[in-house]
This record gives structure tokens, sequence and C-alpha cells, in this order.
């Protein structure tokens, strides 16, 4: 699978600020980035940084007035899909140093809240039947609704309102799974077919000593994805953080199918 994305974002930064962008997708065993373009119009040079786990990395350019960035990749995917309720689970006293994070909670995903609703509700699943159940949950459960959430609604509270967009799935789905002792961590993707056309999140959990990947909303193939960073929750995936204040006039994310 050949993956072509384009993006575009078009914002008017108050004075002048520092912007950290997430927008790269990274350069992993399953997927290879073909052609990778990134443009930023700003007054300052840019500096790269690595992001979480090593995974992709992190722009640092510094904006004043209008800021533009313009991205362009083909990322070629070959990556295999496993059955979700069969793969075992890993005993938490065995786990690797890369997966114990991932295990507690984090600001967005309260995991520790959710502890008594997955005993009860899923009492006897472990491993991949676990996540399977919890997923399949999440989706039947919620409602997607563009605009019903904000940059504030946890875990917790997309459990209460049943409702949100694909951050909201992401955080819930990691919730519950990190409650049932499976390492489950936030992932910012590309993906084709997303209705409305954005920036994607799903979540990776940490099954049969490998991480594997799953989309709580259903709307993109785990074989299609294109993983631009992973992290705790929102806060370490966000596509764009301005650390000052900032207006959207336009942004616009393509992703397309190049094999057909």
């Amino acid at each position: 699978m050949r993956l072509a994305i384009d993006v575009m974002l078009d914002y008017s930064i108050e004075g002048a600020a520092d912007v950290l962008l997430l927008v790269e997708a990274a350069a992993m065993a399953d997927q290879r980035l073909e052609v990778q373009d990134l443009r930023v119009y700003c007054p300052e040079p840019l500096r790269v940084v690595p992001g979480e786990e090593g995974i992709g990395q992190r722009t640092w350019a510094r904006g004043e007035g209008a800021f533009m960035v313009e991205y362009k990749a083909v990322v070629a995917i070959d990556r295999a899909v496993s059955d979700l309720a069969g793969l075992a689970a890993t005993p938490v006293r065995a786990l690797p140093a890369e997966a114990v994070p991932y295990l507690l909670p984090s600001r967005y995903c309260e995991s520790d809240h959710f502890e008594g609703f997955v005993e009860r509700e899923f009492g006897g699943l472990e491993g991949g039947a676990l996540a399977a159940a919890l997923s399949a949950w999440v989706r039947a459960n919620l409602d997607y609704a563009s605009g019903a959430s904000s940059g504030v609604t946890t875990a917790l509270m997309t459990f209460a309102d049943r409702r949100g967009v694909c951050r909201d799935y992401a955080h819930l789905l990691t919730a519950l799974a990190r409650a049932g002792g499976i390492p489950a961590r936030c992932v910012s993707a590309y993906a084709p077919g997303v209705d409305p056309p954005d920036f994607h999140a799903v979540v990776e959990l940490w099954l049969a000593g490998a991480w594997h990947l799953v989309d709580p909303t259903g709307m993109a193939s785990c074989g299609d994805l294109a993983r631009v960073a992973v992290g705790r929750d929102a806060t370490d995936i966000a596509f764009m953080t301005v650390f000052g204040r900032a207006t959207m006039n336009r942004q616009t994310v393509s992703v397309r199918r190049l094999d057909a």
C-alpha cells in the first residue's frame, strides 16, 4: 500500500511564538518514506528533535503573524495485521521498559477510574480477547460527532457523554486497556477514508511482545495507516502546539491511496 499525503496549515500568530510541529510521517520498519517535503514559512531556521520513543521527529519553528506549513509525502506501507483476539497477554511484571509508562494513567486517560468498570463488564478476559472486546465496546457505544468535544475533554468525559471524535475514541480505548492491564499508547496517523479528512488518532496496544495498531472508530484499516507519532495521550501527539496565541485561517489534510 502506498499513500500520498498532502497537508496545508494556514494560521495567524498573535505577536511572536514558538511552534512545535508534529506532521511528518515516521520512517519505521513497516512504513517507508519514498518522498517527504516539509516547508514552513517563518522568519527563523527550523530545529528538528526526535519524537517520543524515537518514533518520527518534532520540528521547532518560530511564528510571527502569518504562519504557513506545507507537507507532502509518499509513504509505502508493508504491515501484517494480526487477529487481535488471538494475541497473548504479557504479565505486567514481565513488561519491557518501553511499555511500562503506557500502563499508567495520564492527563487525558484516567485509567485508574475505569478499573471497576473493566473488571465488572469484562472480567475473565485478558490479552487480545480483552483488547478486542474493549475496542468493540468503544465502537458500539460512542457516536462520532464533529465538534462534540474540545481540547480539554478526557476519557472520563467521553465515557459519560458517549460521543466524540477520533481523539476521544483513542483516549477512551487507551484508558480502558490500561485499566485492564494492557499497555496502550495514542498514535497520530494519516489514513485514507477518514471522514472528515483530518489528522487521525488511533491506538497501539502491547500484546504478544509487540505493539499492535487499533482504530477504535473503525474508519481506517490498520494496514493502511501511516504513523506520525506516539505518546501517552493527545498532549504528546498534537500536530501543532503553539506556545502563545494563534488563529486558524485554513487547514487541509488529504490522504490518497496510490495503489488501486
